[in-house]
Order: structure tokens, then sequence, then C-alpha cells
């Protein structure tokens, strides 16, 4: 390749220096570099564990629902498509097998961080399902916290008449949250409370919440939270595996 002819517009060319400068400009020359070397230190992984078997089911089914997502089921459709992205279907398998190939890695690399981290600090992962009545008077939440309690008055009415967020048409419902994303003062109102149990008022923000703890939920490591600590980990490690080395850009 040709540095000074790296793009070209009708008759003008813009050189691979000219490029790099227009995203140190912009402030994207780092991330953009960043993606580089993590590719590289990726591929070379690869190469040092020697053939990785992808299996070739699952590489088809993984094809499969990309085009069924992509509404490129027709082949006409799916062949406009290659042709948009500079592919052929050759190049567009070997992505996808090459895609899959890193997901191997990545669960090899931290599988054994990702379960300790997780069996370490399982109370960051519990969720837990809540109710609430927001109110900006103290004294009113106390008042129905009281009614709620000892009355034995509806937690659902009392919402829907009382509470001044908009959940209160949900009778109050949040729905499943992350205990450790609470507010401090809430997650200790919270902490030895039991399945239907009120707590409160709670203030925040110049409001005071009266909460009923619907449900626990346990962490499992599984999903979403899953996939989430293998992100956080692989990024941790393809980065160091930059330590102590000379990484120079040639091109000023």
């Amino acid at each position: 390749m040709d540095p000074e002819k790296f793009i070209s517009i009708d008759d003008e060319s813009i050189s691979l220096r000219q490029a790099l400068g227009y995203l140190r400009f912009t402030g994207e020359l780092q991330p953009f570099l960043m993606r580089i070397l993590r590719q590289h230190i990726i591929e070379k992984e690869l190469e040092q564990r020697g053939e990785m078997e992808v299996d070739s089911t699952r590489l088809e089914q993984t094809i499969i629902n990309f085009r069924l997502q992509n509404e490129l089921v027709q082949p006409d459709r799916f062949d406009k498509w290659l042709e948009s992205q500079g592919l052929n279907y050759t190049t567009f398998r070997y992505q996808f097998a090459m895609g899959l190939k890193v997901e191997q890695l990545k669960n090899e690399v931290t599988s054994e961080r990702v379960e300790q981290y997780f069996n370490e600090n399982k109370p960051l992962f519990e969720q837990a399902v809540l109710s609430r009545i927001v109110l900006g008077d103290r004294a009113k939440a106390e008042e129905l916290k009281r009614e709620l309690t000892e009355d034995g008055v509806d937690f659902a009415t009392v919402a829907r008449e009382h509470s001044q967020t908009n959940d209160r048409l949900y009778n109050g419902m949040m729905g499943s949250v992350a205990i450790s994303q609470l507010p401090p003062q809430v997650r200790d109102a919270l902490a030895s409370a039991q399945p239907g149990d009120i707590v409160g008022p709670v203030e925040f923000e110049g409001r005071h919440s009266i909460l009923r703890l619907e449900e626990r939920i346990a962490p499992t490591l599984e999903g979403q939270l899953k996939r989430q600590l293998q992100e956080q980990f692989f990024e941790q490690w393809w980065q160091s595996k930059l330590q102590n080395k000379n990484v120079k850009l040639e091109i000023e």
C-alpha cells in the first residue's frame, strides 16, 4: 500500500499521514490505535495457541442467526449485501469463524478470574424487586408508614393515591434493581429486610421513600452478567500483554 494514497476522493488523495492527523485532531487517534493493538494481541495469541477448532454446526447457526436478524435470508438480497460490504462469502464466513475463536479465547483466558471475582463479590450482584411510595413531606411519609405497618392499609392503594413518581401507575412497583446501584441509605435500610418488609421513610435528594421489598434475587453467573465480567477481564488481559512493550507510531 502506498502511504501517500491511503484514500482517494475523486482525483484527490488523502495520505495515511493526513488520515492519522485528522484522527489526532478529532481526538480519535488513541482509541483507533488501541483497537489495532487489541486485534494484534488477539491474533498473536491465537497463533501461539495453534489451530483452534470451531464447531461447524455452531458456526453455521451463528451465520443463520445473523442473516435472520438482518433480513438477509433471500440469496439475492444477501449477495447484494455482501457486495456492499466489499466481501465475498468465503471472507464473510472467515470473519464469523474468527469471531467464534475470539469468544473461545475470551472464555479460556477469563473463566477462572470471572468465577473467582463473582464468588468473592456476590453481594454486589444481588438484585431486589422493590415497590415504593415517594413523597416530599417527611411527616406525611411517616404517617403513611404507620398506616401500612400498623393498620394494614394496602400498599398498592397508597402508592396510587400518594406517590409522586410515575411508578405509582403500577402500584409503586419499581421492578428488579441491582442492590449495589441503590443509594447507600437505601442499601442500609434494606440490609436486613426480608420479602414483604416495609422500610423507611428513607430520604434521598430531598424526597422520602417508603419501600417494600418484594423479592431478593440471588445472583447467578450467566447471561448478561457473565458477558460483562468476561469483557471486563478480557480487556485487562490484552492490555496487560502490552506492558513493557515498546509501541511506537512510525508515521508522525
